[in-house]
C-alpha cells in the first residue's frame, strides 16, 4: 500500500539518516516529499525549505530533535496525516499528547528499521 509520506529534517548530506530514508522510501515506491534547512533533490525528490500543504500526506518521519519541531506543530497537524514517527533522538512526550488530542497516530520508531522488516 502507498503511504505519502513528508521527511521532515531532510538533507542532501547522504550520511544523514533523513537522506538514507529518501533513498529508501523511493526505492519501496513510496511517494515522498522532504521539508530541509536548505532547498536540495535526493533520489528525485525536491528538498523545500517552505511549509508546503502538502496534500493527502499518510505519514510524517521526523529528523528534528524536539527543540526544533515545535515550529512545525501546527503544520503538522494541518496536513492531517494518519501518522507521525518520532525517530531515534526525536522522541518527545509533549508533541504526542498535543498529535494524539488531534487522533494523530504516534508511533516511536525508526523508519529505516520499519522499511526493512516491511513493517512500514
Amino acid at each position: 500500500m502507498k503511504k505519502k509520506t513528508l521527511v521532515l529534517g531532510a538533507s542532501e548530506n547522504p550520511s544523514r539518516y533523513s537522506n538514507i530514508a529518501i533513498n529508501r522510501l523511493a526505492s519501496h515506491k513510496q511517494p515522498v516529499v522532504a521539508i530541509g534547512l536548505r532547498e536540495g533533490s535526493v533520489a528525485g525528490v525536491s528538498i523545500q525549505k517552505e511549509k508546503v500543504p502538502f496534500e493527502d500526506v499518510d505519514t510524517v518521519t521526523l529528523y528534528l530533535g524536539p527543540p526544533r519541531q515545535e515550529e512545525y506543530y501546527d503544520y503538522i497537524v494541518s496536513l492531517r496525516p494518519k501518522r507521525v514517527i518520532f525517530n531515534p533522538g526525536t522522541e518527545n512526550p509533549e508533541f504526542y499528547r498535543l498529535l494524539q488530542r488531534e487522533n494523530i497516530e504516534v508511533e516511536v520508531a525508526c523508519t529505516l528499521v520499519l522499511l526493512s522488516t516491511n513493517q512500514y
